[in-house]
């Protein structure tokens, strides 16, 4: 065996050939030899054909669901695609679920420079969806309370589709909230079944951590979400130095860092289950999407605000230089450009 492979590379260059375009000997070996002799001949340069057509189907069908996503407009297409995504997670064993959303804003309150806002209770039907940043001029609480409502909501749908259409009761703790100020609730459902009840913290803190391991502990098998951490996606130089080991890690932790609650939560199992998010880049709003079974799809909002463009996809989050880099590939111009007419509107 071994001889005869030296003797096949051997030919190969004889001929000016590669050995990676060894495709019909790769094949022929792997259908007339178990998998598992396929791999062991092949060693380390090549892949059995069954583990290549299986690795290549997961990619294909993560592609495939990555190019169906979109940008919600409205409040209830959002509502709908996340508890979808939470559902699907779960059927897919994944029951300790991370959901990063956009929040309902009222449509009269989405610019800058009000001194006060509306209370969160409002007609969705009107209701923007932006970022939970720092133009929220209500600050951390009316973050909460208008990620209390998507919470709801989210969960009556999720309990609609897990439970025959029978919605839940839905109870709110505070007390998980030691400070009262700091925008963290717990939500949690009570149907007719137990074993489908949800617990959801709301913009759970790292000071939250050891309420999240307890009830994470009394589920079992019930789902257990995180809605909106405090702490980013991305990290920061004490968020790097915090995910080292030793004493400096801890003193990073100790600081603020979110490495000793990520590795927490980690153990508990906790996973990424659907994240829509967004910022401003060139002067436009780019929106990024991603589920659990998927990759990141970027899109950017056209100047009438009324639908979003895809503008590229990425194994990992794209980072703001990348972002831009598709909005150049693309021909997206500057905002305030395409306002005063230098350029193509989107």
């Amino acid at each position: 065996m071994k001889i005869s492979f030296q003797l096949a590379v051997w030919t190969a260059l004889f001929l000016g050939t590669n050995v990676s375009c060894f495709s019909t000997p790769k094949m022929n070996s792997a259908r007339t030899m178990g998998t598992k002799e396929a791999s062991l001949y092949h060693g380390a340069l090549f892949m059995s054909a069954t583990e290549k057509t299986e690795t290549e189907s997961s990619s294909t069908n993560t592609a495939d669901r990555t190019d169906k996503l979109y940008i919600p407009i409205s409040f209830d297409e959002m509502v709908r695609q996340s508890s979808s995504a939470m559902k699907d997670a779960y059927e897919n064993g994944v029951t300790r679920q991370m959901v990063r959303i956009l929040l309902p804003r009222s449509s009269e309150n989405d610019q800058l420079g009000r001194m006060i806002e509306d209370d969160a209770e409002m007609d969705m039907r009107s209701a923007v969806l932006v970022p939970p940043d720092e133009t929220w001029q209500g600050g951390i609480m009316q973050l909460y309370r208008a990620a209390s409502i998507a919470t709801r909501s989210m969960l009556r749908e999720y309990s609609k589709n897990v439970a025959g259409g029978v919605p839940p009761r839905l109870n709110e703790d505070r007390s998980v909230d030691e400070s009262g100020v700091d925008g963290i609730g717990l939500w949690q459902t009570q149907g007719a079944s137990p074993q489908d009840d949800v617990s959801c913290f709301v913009q759970p803190n790292q000071e939250a951590m050891d309420a999240i391991e307890n009830i994470s502990n009394q589920a079992g098998g019930r789902l257990v979400a995180l809605l909106n951490p405090q702490w980013r996606i991305t990290d920061d130089a004490l968020d790097a130095a915090s995910r080292s080991e030793g004493l400096f890690g801890n003193l990073a932790s100790f600081l603020g860092g979110k490495g000793d609650s990520l590795r927490r939560l980690g153990e508990l199992g906790f996973d990424n289950t659907y994240i829509l998010e967004g910022y401003v880049c060139r002067g436009g709003n780019i929106r990024f999407i991603k589920r659990f079974d998927t990759d990141w799809a970027v899109f950017a909002e056209n100047d009438a605000a009324t639908d979003y463009i895809k503008v590229g996809k990425s194994k990992a989050r794209p980072t703001y230089q990348e972002v831009d880099a598709m909005l150049e590939e693309k021909g997206i111009s500057l905002k305030y450009a395409r306002d005063i007419g230098l350029a193509p509107k989107l």
